[in-house]
């Protein structure tokens, strides 16, 4: 029979925030059980010395070859890796150019639906947030700027980079992008944040930069 892990991991997170717990009990709660003869916590433990010594591209081969791991405990901590970088990683990354931008944002690429994201930054060009302000075909209605500068209001942002993702594969911004992000820049030099680049997101990889591209956002 398999162990499972301290009962009280959960609700350490509920009352604590998962901040306040170790590697080892993150760790135990994406793998949630350990084996007959390796308790969850110990398994835990082996994980994190592995991700601590590991070469980057050989974390997923040492993992597999832990005992107790194998191949869907593997892929369950290297997923649980990857959300954080995607979602938590980016906070404090300085942004120069659109292609400091682009990795924060790309895995956005490949949805079904255009979603329109806001990344928040300090004075300093630091990350301080990414969000996905909407969901659904871009207009006026749906990206609007109450919504796009609430929470970098919140953030207490300095500027803010926008992107949104074509399903289509298509690059090139519509009359419609043009006119969304002229607006934004207006509202942000009202409000004090400045918009300094509107990125559009393609399926079959890459992206369009507007001030790279010499489109005035302005």
């Amino acid at each position: 029979m398999e162990r499972k892990e301290r009962p009280d991991a959960r609700e350490r997170i509920k009352k604590r925030g998962a901040k306040n717990l170790s590697d080892s009990d993150l760790v135990a709660l994406a793998l949630r059980t350990g084996t007959r003869e390796t308790p969850v916590l110990e398994l835990a433990a082996s994980v994190i010395t592995a991700l601590d010594s590991s070469r980057p591209e050989a974390v997923y081969e040492t993992l597999c070859n832990i005992d107790g791991m194998g191949e869907s405990k593997a892929t369950t901590v290297m997923a649980a890796l990857e959300l954080g970088r995607r979602y938590s990683g980016t906070i404090q990354k300085k942004v120069l150019t659109a292609a400091d931008v682009f990795p924060l944002v790309q895995h956005y690429a490949d949805r079904k639906q255009e979603q329109f994201i806001t990344v928040s930054l300090n004075g300093a060009h630091e990350v301080l947030a990414v969000r996905v302000v909407s969901v659904g075909i871009l207009n006026k209605t749906i990206v609007h700027p109450r919504e796009v500068f609430s929470d970098p209001l919140g953030d207490r942002a300095a500027a803010i980079i926008v992107c949104h993702n074509h399903p289509s594969g298509q690059l090139e911004p519509s009359e419609e992008d043009r006119n969304i992000t002229r607006r934004l820049y207006a509202a942000g030099e009202l409000l004090g944040i400045a918009l300094l680049d509107h990125l559009i997101l393609s399926p079959r990889g890459g992206y369009f930069s507007f001030v790279e591209g010499g489109i005035p956002i302005a």
